[in-house]
């Protein structure tokens, strides 16, 4: 046993001087000593040094050298004295040894390369290259010049090696003995524990980690998103309906029921409850009425509404859906301009793939006022996206159903040094606004993104599925880092 033979060792000696030169002498693993000369040291038993040394050893290369001899030597010892001509010099040593030999044995001046005929240019020729890679083997001493050769022709490569030189610790025996963790009731009735070594308490060692709960990256950048939202003055709506009627999520919204958007590909739709029994008639049959034949100067879509497809429950497929519910019950009132924002998960039926899920989160922001104009939008999209730390932004005109204008929006990505498109935005159009009941002169601009696209930019996640769904890995929800977007 390893810890017998260390302890015996130095009881008979005083001190190891070379823990590796130990396990050679005495036929253990080197891993097996380190590992019982830590545990001695830790009890104090022995006191342990490590040190560190280099050596040299032969690459794979080296070693076919150190066999076989260098290749220049080899091809000097083919060439007969009346010569060779190239190409049969080549067949008899081969082309690897042919093409790395001809050059070191020129650059000796050993050979003279003619365009056909090869000859000797000395008699005898010593293959220095072989000599010291045998002495490197041996561990023999070489000299700089011969270590740098061999270096720069990559026949050898450093090597570190770690080991421990051990004297006595102050609680040295030839034999450990084992220490107790507890006192028993047995130990007291035959009066051994006069006798017992006692493990001692490290008072300094710490304890297990407490686990506890961590915040999602996903969390920490919709944190930062809404103080940003309420620095510039803007109120969260109330998102906690995943549950929507296609009416809202789509009718309201200026949007056709023949639109594509809204076949069972690209929509979660439900089967129990179907459909919804709640919405206001009123504002239902003014809806209908400029889906089918317009107003508020519009011709509308010309087509026959119907209120079945209307009343179809699903799951959201867009916060927008929220946006319509609270600027109908802001029409109700005497109006009041207003600044909403949202941020909650919406849902669509998409494959998934590394940048799309069909659960995922959108961030809206919307201002309701008299007299706003497109001017205002790009503005207010400066200030806001200025605050994400994105101040380059390209705008390019769009189409949405109940937008108009519309416009994408484009921010300049540094590291990838491209212009990256990051949301949509655009104006509310009458026909969606007038039919709530909203004064005639008030606009609604508003914009919206995803919360995972800039949350994988900053945390140099190139797979949304490694950062939400049941593939994430709960190592990066633990370490992640805090997210200081809009404090720089």
């Amino acid at each position: 046993m390893a810890e017998d033979a260390v302890l015996g060792y130095l009881a008979q000696n005083g001190d190891l001087a070379d823990s590796r030169k130990f396990a050679n002498e005495h036929g253990f693993e080197h891993d097996e000593v380190v590992n019982v000369i830590k545990s001695l040291n830790g009890f104090q038993y022995v006191v342990a040094t490590e040190y560190e040394e280099k050596n040299w050893v032969l690459t794979d290369e080296g070693k076919e050298y150190a066999a076989e001899g260098s290749p220049e030597f080899r091809l000097f010892s083919a060439v007969p004295t009346e010569g060779v001509s190239l190409k049969e010099l080549e067949a008899k040593v081969g082309p690897t040894v042919f093409k790395n030999g001809r050059t070191n044995a020129m650059k000796n001046k050993w050979l003279v390369m003619g365009k056909e005929l090869v000859t000797r240019k000395v008699e005898h020729v010593e293959d220095r290259v072989k000599d010291l890679l045998t002495k490197i083997q041996k561990t023999e001493s070489v000299d700089q010049v011969g270590i740098d050769e061999l270096k720069k022709r990559k026949l050898i490569a450093e090597q570190k090696l770690k080991g421990y030189s051990v004297v006595k610790g102050i609680n040295f025996a030839p034999k450990r003995r084992k220490a107790v963790t507890s006192l028993t009731r047995e130990n007291l009735q035959r009066g051994d524990w006069k006798d017992l070594e006692f493990k001692e308490y490290n008072f300094a060692a710490k304890g297990l980690p407490s686990e506890g709960g961590y915040l999602h990256p996903l969390l920490k950048v919709r944190d930062r998103l809404t103080t940003i939202f309420r620095m510039m003055g803007f109120e969260e709506m109330p998102t906690n309906n995943y549950v929507e009627s296609s009416f809202w999520n789509f009718d309201a919204l200026f949007q056709p029921q023949q639109h594509p958007a809204r076949d069972s590909h690209d929509t979660f739709f439900l089967q129990t409850p179907s459909t919804t029994k709640f919405l206001p008639e009123d504002y239902v049959e003014r809806v209908k009425q400029v889906h089918e034949v317009g107003g508020y100067g519009s011709r509308g879509y010309a087509y026959d509404w119907k209120r079945e497809e209307a009343n179809k429950n699903l799951l959201r497929t867009h916060t927008t859906a929220v946006s319509s519910r609270m600027l109908y019950q802001l029409a109700q009132k005497p109006f009041a301009p207003k600044k909403y924002f949202s941020i909650d998960r919406v849902f669509r039926n998409e494959a998934v793939d590394r940048t799309h899920l069909a659960e995922f989160h959108q961030i809206e922001g919307l201002i309701c006022d008299s007299g706003l104009t497109l001017g205002d939008l790009i503005g207010v999209l400066k200030d806001f996206f200025s605050r994400l730390g994105m101040s380059k932004l390209r705008f390019k005109p769009a189409y949405n159903p109940y937008t108009e204008p519309s416009m994408e929006i484009f921010s300049y990505h540094e590291g990838f040094k491209k212009w990256v498109e990051i949301g949509n935005s655009g104006m509310f159009r009458p026909e969606m606004l007038l039919p709530m009941g909203l004064p005639d002169d008030v606009r609604v601009i508003a914009w919206g993104l995803s919360l995972e696209r800039p949350t994988m930019i900053l945390y140099g996640i190139d797979n949304i599925r490694d950062l939400f769904g049941h593939k994430t890995d709960l190592t990066l929800i633990k370490k992640n880092s805090i997210c200081r977007i809009g404090l720089q």
